[in-house]
């Protein structure tokens, strides 16, 4: 009871079939096609990496420092 027969499957196709025509139908997969396409071109665009750069990063440069006095070589000198 719980699984339907291959004669229930034809008719419910037959039913779809019958509502929305199969022109419809096939527009309806063709536009879902080109949403799926759509979207994969829009997580690719995302991916590469821009032709032109406004510019550099900004390089940071350190200058070396000397160590700090102890408290200890202040009190003796």
């Amino acid at each position: 009871m719980g699984s339907f027969s291959l004669t229930h499957w034809l008719v419910v196709i037959l039913v779809v079939v019958l509502l929305f025509g199969r022109g419809r139908i096939s527009d309806l997969m063709g536009d879902f096609a080109k949403g799926i396409n759509s979207f994969k071109k829009g997580l690719n665009d995302n991916d590469t990496p821009q032709a032109n750069p406004s510019a550099p990063p900004a390089q940071v440069t350190q200058t070396p420092q000397a160590p700090a006095k102890s408290p200890v070589e202040d009190a003796r000198g």
